[in-house]
């Protein structure tokens, strides 16, 4: 992400220029003519939500046990640009079983200044934030639940929703003891959760694997962080994996599943997590999504090689 100096420097030289601090900030990639798309899953109804993209710079450190060369390699052969990473992000709403169920919440604008799209779009797709009826939350990083909370009051913003999250997520970041674990950059990010989190009465520990709400089972998927899950969708005889970042950057970790890249918390963990998942998918011949997946972020995997190919299809 941009340094606190990076953002000073960038906001003065546009004030400097007579421009809004955000022009600093043009993306390269256009965001999709319609930033929300739905598709069924047997009688359920999937409505993806666009919220904007990262076009993170590259960093030799990205993927611990790959080279910048063979990262760059990889994203031109998915068909994006070598020029930086592309991480959109896209946040799945699920109608079934008379409920409407939100798989995580977005950056709230509140990550980087190239999304924050996810309300928007919400309702222009028809739906209302107070009508969300469970959030299921994959995991603590601030791309999923910052998205929870107002920037400034720290607020519900789906006051009515019960939010669902694993245990053991849900400990691992309250735990005072933490924050003296964590990197520097993560520090802010505990001291958040440890103060918002345990005041709100609506959040629900689960542990395991359980169904969640209707028609949704949680599934584990931990080393990206301790508690992070994926999402198993039923509708009838039909299927789909919500993997959320279980495969985070698809162009790169679903090709290339033993590379261990510099969010997973665990990447020996995560990396099992990734194989095991994309191959219950492939066996159950169900379809997948994925947070940062290319929007609509929803299609197939196969076997290719000694990794995986991801098709997108929805959309």
């Amino acid at each position: 992400m941009l340094s606190r100096r990076d953002f000073t420097v960038s906001a003065g030289l546009a004030a400097a220029l007579g421009l809004n601090a955000r022009l600093a900030y043009a993306q390269k990639t256009p965001d999709p003519a319609k930033g929300h798309v739905t598709y069924k899953i047997g009688e359920a109804e999937v409505t993806a939500l666009y919220d904007g993209i990262w076009e993170k710079p590259h960093d030799p450190a990205f993927v611990s046990n790959a080279s910048l060369d063979d990262v760059k390699a990889a994203m031109v052969k998915a068909g994006l640009t070598p020029d930086f990473v592309s991480i959109p992000f896209t946040v799945s709403l699920v109608k079934t079983g008379g409920k409407l169920i939100l798989c995580d919440s977005g950056t709230g604008g509140q990550v980087q200044p190239t999304a924050g799209k996810m309300m928007g779009n919400m309702k222009a797709a028809g739906f209302d934030p107070a009508s969300i009826d469970v959030v299921l939350v994959s995991h603590f990083h601030p791309d999923h639940i910052f998205g929870l909370m107002d920037k400034d009051t720290n607020k519900p913003v789906f006051p009515n929703a019960e939010i669902v999250v694993s245990d053991v997520e849900y400990k691992f970041w309250t735990d005072p003891a933490v924050i003296d674990r964590l990197p520097e950059g993560r520090k802010p990010l505990a001291r958040r959760i440890q103060t918002v989190f345990p005041t709100w009465k609506n959040i629900r520990q689960v542990t395991g694997e359980q169904d969640v709400a209707p028609n949704m089972r949680f599934v584990m998927a931990p080393g990206h962080t301790p508690g992070h899950r994926a999402f198993h969708l039923s509708s009838g005889a039909a299927q789909l994996m919500l993997s959320n970042d279980t495969a985070y950057v698809p162009a790169l970790v679903v090709a290339n599943p033993g590379w261990h890249g510099a969010y997973d918390q665990d990447p020996t963990t995560a990396e099992a997590s990734r194989r095991r998942v994309l191959d219950r998918v492939i066996a159950d011949r169900m379809p997948i999504a994925g947070y940062h997946f290319p929007f609509p972020g929803a299609g197939t995997i196969a076997k290719d090689g000694t990794g995986y190919a991801l098709s997108v299809t929805h959309g």
